[in-house]
């Protein structure tokens, strides 16, 4: 992946006339010359940190890199602040080393030689992690490795019987369904982060995917799991049930590497598709359909996928697809119908003809009779087409000049508009001329997800104070309202001052005592969730 940037060269392609329009009107960027980044040899990289001696006794046990490319590929994650240092060469926290491995025991070799000589860790899968998660932060220590997970890449085995898999936490998701796939099966777990993300980052930092209300978040598909940490393994075997006490998964699910590094889980898998079908829906507003979104999953009638955006996603969502003959064509249909403005929603069903049928019209129903209007499959086919688009189209937007970025919470159903009335007047508060979005995108019995994407002109030279105004300010509005501060971004830097909030003095006092069992010297990804 591009240091700067998401996915490889050749992804990228211009903003459409309808989108550059809307950038001048709604947040005064003209047109202009277009911000490149550095490259990768003007980076004034600062000297490792590492002697020889020390890097000697590590590359006799696994991999070591020290040169200028693996330490820029591995100095950031890719949020916003990330890509604005990384854009402008501002590689201050890149790490002293890369380590490298094949194998559990090579982890375990990695953290006894990082222990043993006070050196911090920071695990490292596909890099995607938009908190912060993975940046090399060295804590009390006086250097800092990047761990490389993604030599421990196998599908180690698949029980088909019990449709459970193991694999290594170093496997791009991609491989892991181009493997399943030659079985018939699938883990069905599809964030947008999808073409680059592993399966131990998606465990490490508890994540939901486009379709978690149909597949579940990734938590629900771990039944097991395998963790080293500094101070031994953890090997906690797969069960379908168990009352044998708290449940262990979950300390070490979520735990974004804190404790240590997962090297393998077992995970929940189910038979591949026979069919899929995608289909959009707009509703007069994003109340009108939340309610109806409320209604469908407290039927049990909620689609495998359920995305509602509200009336500016909506309408960016057109502007950036270029508008058009087609967008043009979609308002006129809505108007004939009675819907003027209005919200998109998608629906997606997977799964065997018969269940896809009947389930789709169970689902249609009760949207039609909350006010939803049908549009058919075309929405759905272009929402599939682009689902992985968005990191790219952040590039072209960064290079524009445009400040881009996103941040998602959860909340019950009777608490959900409070809250993102809070968030969008938050960050309008704090950035002044600006376009807030908001999507649903996960839904639950008691509550659902909100997604927040803003844009605002990038004030040169102050890009991350004014990120960090946004930021915090939308983080107060989020406590102060009731919603949690990630649902499924994780805690990383970024929200590690906001957990004790959430989770109590003696809650994050009882995750610092297993943090001081697991990692006692504390080198295990400093600065993240807990701050230490």
């Amino acid at each position: 992946m591009r240091f700067w940037g998401w996915g490889e060269d050749g992804h990228d392609a211009p903003l459409p006339e309808a989108a550059e329009d809307l950038l001048e009107r709604e947040l005064d960027v003209p047109p202009g010359p277009r911000r490149e980044p550095v490259a990768l040899g003007d980076i004034d990289l600062p000297e490792s940190r590492l002697d020889a001696e020390d890097l000697a006794s590590v590359a006799e046990s696994f991999s070591v890199r020290t040169d200028r490319e693996a330490r820029v590929l591995h100095a950031a994650g890719k949020a916003y602040p990330d890509l604005v240092r990384m854009r402008s060469g501002d590689l201050a926290s890149a790490p002293d080393a890369v380590l490298s491995t094949t194998s559990s025991e090579g982890v375990k070799d990695a953290l006894a030689w990082c222990s043993s000589r006070g050196v911090a860790c920071v695990p490292f899968g596909g890099g995607t992690s938009v908190v912060g998660g993975v940046e090399p932060l060295r804590g009390s220590f006086s250097s800092v490795v990047s761990l490389d997970l993604r030599g421990l890449n196998r599908l180690v085995g698949v029980d088909e019987r019990s449709l459970t898999v193991e694999a290594e936490s170093g496997l791009l998701l991609p491989e892991l369904e181009q493997q399943l796939g030659a079985r018939g099966l699938t883990l069905g777990h599809f964030p947008q982060s999808y073409e680059y993300a592993t399966i131990g980052g998606c465990v490490a930092a508890r994540s939901a995917c486009q379709a978690s209300t149909g597949y579940g978040r990734i938590d629900e598909l771990v039944l097991g799991l395998k963790m080293a940490s500094p101070s031994g393994d953890v090997d906690l075997a797969a069960m379908p049930a168990s009352a044998a006490g708290p449940d262990l998964r979950e300390l070490v699910v979520g735990s974004e590497g804190a404790f240590g590094v997962i090297t393998s889980s077992l995970l929940r898998v189910r038979p591949r598709p026979q069919e899929t079908r995608y289909e959009g829906f707009a509703f007069g507003s994003f109340g009108e359909g939340a309610e109806a979104l409320r209604i469908l999953e407290q039927a049990g009638a909620a689609p495998d996928v359920a995305r509602l955006s509200d009336e500016d996603e909506t309408r960016m969502s057109f502007a950036m697809a270029g508008g058009g003959a087609k967008a043009r064509a979609a308002g006129l249909y809505l108007r004939a119908r009675g819907v003027a403005g209005g919200c998109l929603a998608i629906c997606g069903w997977e799964g065997d003809p018969e269940s896809v049928a009947r389930r789709r019209g169970r689902t249609i129903a009760l949207l039609k009779a909350n006010g939803g209007v049908a549009l058919g499959q075309a929405p759905g086919r272009a929402w599939v087409k682009g689902r992985y688009h968005g990191p790219y189209l952040r590039d072209e937007l960064l290079a524009r000049g445009v400040f881009v970025e996103t941040l998602e919470t959860a909340t019950q159903w009777s608490g959900l508009f409070t809250l993102y009335n809070a968030v969008g007047r938050a960050l309008r508060d704090a950035l002044g001329q600006c376009v807030v979005m908001c999507h649903i995108s996960h839904l639950y019995p008691s509550g659902a997800s909100l997604y927040f994407t803003f844009l605002a002109r990038a004030r040169d030279g102050e890009e991350l104070d004014q990120w960090r105004a946004a930021k915090h300010a939308a983080s107060e509005a989020i406590l102060a309202s009731g919603g949690t501060i990630t649902h499924h971004h994780a805690v990383g830097k970024d929200h590690a001052e906001y957990l004790p909030r959430e989770a109590g003095e003696r809650g994050i006092a009882a995750l610092r005592a297993v943090k001081a069992e697991l990692d006692p010297a504390g080198i295990m990804n400093p600065g993240k969730v807990l701050q230490l």
